[in-house]
């Protein structure tokens, strides 16, 4: 009871300390909390909190990382991580909002209550055994981030449980940290630098042979466009000019570029820190505004570019064209590559080791990029809500999951399970006497297979690891970037927004691609797309304002625009419109 009574005392004292701003109601969104980073000490102090008693109720360490990603600088934000490397599981989010939210040191301690008895947590802990219980903090170069980290300590210790200050890292690099890193270990940086440039050259090392780029009408079938025969890597290094958004990106691509030059990667480096966090540079700067970004006005037509965010977890590509415009490469795009990459790899296995290859995507995905990877390399498509955090768990479902926003951020998920198969079948083959060119094939395909698991990031979206996997499949294809681009071609889409009295009346359903209520706006949506040739649209409430977002798509910019416009009206129509 004493010790009880000592904690109490510990969190109140720690608590006064960061005291909730009148009126701000923090909101948990797709990861943690976003807000004007004076608002956010008691946010991030009681998340260390929460990460605190999840890393002891799990008896093992969790994570958090100060940053707000794309948003300017005057931003901050935090984002949670669970023991696994993924986000905090969305059963906890409720948790954090209760905590979050609390108007006064008292109200933040029932919450603290309310919490331990919902999920049947005793404080302090038995000390009957050695806890490996810990959080993991980390943030990026917002000049608010290292206060913010150490509010999330002061959380953290206030519950006896220690803290690690990893000082400044990627976000998923935080993340990689958190999975990666054993009980009773010190995470070492190098060794996540080591695994991607390792596994990068590996994938590199004999380069595919043959191959140009598929017609944009759907092109050719994945069995004939899988690659199996091996030629020496082309003494031609690749070079890629890239946009570091002046973020914390800059210095970790640095490092790790360093450890791929001698595999024939040659990156400029652009924005290193000189200039506003992600001010008209950027990953979500370049895909929104279709513009290049500052620093690279100067780039000639056909540069291969590419542009990470404010902490690196996104990442878009794209190419130069005259004037300000370019050719840009998005999420979609790399969706479609990564699945023919690992088509390709997968080709040389025997039928039972084949993996499940599916793609999610959200309604947003580009109409053509989803005709590509159904018609023209025949996967699956999962549709899920936008948030990637959607789209990371059903992810899960495949032998390897393949999801990417349009605005760059996803991965490439392996099944443990397959994993597993995967490695006994390399080793069963490294083992046996059996020259059979066949089973060689095979083998070499395994280990590549093997190698593209460790280069992708496994616990969320990762610039520097996408980067590299792009690489990887234009390499071993002899492919530039245009030629990635004539895949297919996208539609022609427009985005907009209709301010309404109450976005309540509208629910979504089926993946927010059609509207539940009110129930005459559906129809009346069907009857527009009808209308328009190759014809798209849905629409969906925002999360946080009184706002309703659409999209539409269709065979031409002109009739995009017009089904946009029509939409916007028929939402003012049954939805209160303002």
């Amino acid at each position: 009871m004493a010790s009880s009574l000592r904690l109490d005392d510990a969190l109140r004292s720690a608590a006064q300390a960061y005291l909730k701003p009148p009126g701000f109601r923090p909101f948990y969104g797709t990861a943690g909390y976003r807000a004007l980073a004076p608002l956010l000490p008691s946010t991030v102090f009681r998340c260390g909190v929460l990460m605190a008693v999840r890393s002891l109720l799990l008896d093992a360490p969790t994570g958090i990382c100060i940053t707000a990603s794309h948003n300017p600088a005057p931003d901050n934000g935090v984002k949670l991580v669970e023991p696994t490397g993924e986000m905090l599981t969305r059963s906890w989010e409720a948790h954090a909002d209760s905590l979050a939210c609390a108007e006064s040191t008292e109200a933040f301690l029932a919450a603290f209550a309310a919490l331990l008895e919902a999920e049947g947590i005793v404080l302090p802990p038995s000390s009957s055994s050695q806890s490996h219980a810990g959080v993991y903090i980390a943030h990026d170069t917002r000049p608010s981030s290292p206060g913010l980290a150490e509010a999330a300590r002061v959380g953290a210790a206030a519950l006896g449980v220690p803290t690690h200050d990893l000082g400044l890292l990627t976000t998923p690099q935080l993340h990689w940290a958190v999975a990666r890193t054993a009980p009773g270990e010190h995470f070492n940086e190098d060794d996540y630098f080591a695994e991607l440039a390792g596994a990068y050259a590996a994938l590199v090392s004999r380069a595919a042979t043959g191959g140009g780029a598929e017609p944009a009408d759907g092109g050719a079938e994945p069995a004939d466009v899988s690659v199996t025969g091996r030629a020496p890597l082309p003494s031609t290094p690749t070079v890629l000019h890239v946009d570091c958004a002046n973020g914390v990106g800059a210095p970790k691509l640095l490092a790790l570029a360093d450890r791929c030059t001698a595999a024939g990667l040659h990156l400029t480096l652009h924005n290193t820190g000189e200039g506003a966090l992600n001010g008209r540079c950027g990953a979500d700067f370049v895909q929104k505004a279709r513009l290049l970004p500052d620093g690279l006005e100067g780039a000639g037509p056909s540069y291969p570019c590419c542009s990470l965010d404010g902490d690196a977890d996104r990442i878009v590509f794209f190419v130069p064209g005259t004037g300000a415009g370019l050719t840009l490469l998005d999420g979609d795009r790399i969706a479609a590559l990564a699945a023919l990459l690992c088509a390709d790899l997968a080709a040389a296995l025997p039928r039972g080791l084949s993996p499940a290859i599916g793609v999610v995507q959200t309604a947003y995905a580009n109409g053509a990029a989803t005709r590509y990877l159904t018609e023209a390399l025949r996967l699956p498509v999962t549709v899920t809500p936008t948030g990637v955090k959607h789209l990371h768990a059903a992810a899960h479902a495949h032998d390897v999951g393949i999801y990417f926003e349009a605005n760059g951020h996803g991965t490439v998920l392996f099944a443990p399970a397959y994993l597993l198969r995967l490695k006994e079948f390399v080793q069963a083959g490294a083992n046996a006497d059996d020259e059979d060119p066949t089973i060689a094939r095979a083998v070499e395909s395994g280990r590549d297979l093997l190698a593209l698991s460790l280069l992708v990031n496994q616990t969320v979206g990762d610039a520097l690891s996408i980067l590299l996997l792009v690489v990887v499949a234009l390499r071993r294809r002899g492919w530039t970037l245009e030629d990635w681009a004539g895949i297919y071609r996208d539609l022609p889409s427009r985005q907009s927004v209709r301010s309404v009295a109450d976005r309540s009346v509208i629910v979504t359903a089926d993946a927010e691609r059609r509207v539940a209520r009110p129930a005459a706006l559906q129809p009346a949506i069907d009857a527009a797309v009808a209308a328009a040739p190759q014809g798209r649209a849905f629409v969906r409430p925002s999360g946080t304002e009184d706002v309703v977002r659409i999209y539409a798509e269709a065979a031409t910019q002109e009739d995009a625009d017009a089904l946009a416009a029509e939409v916007s009206d028929l939402v003012a129509l049954h939805a209160g419109g303002l």
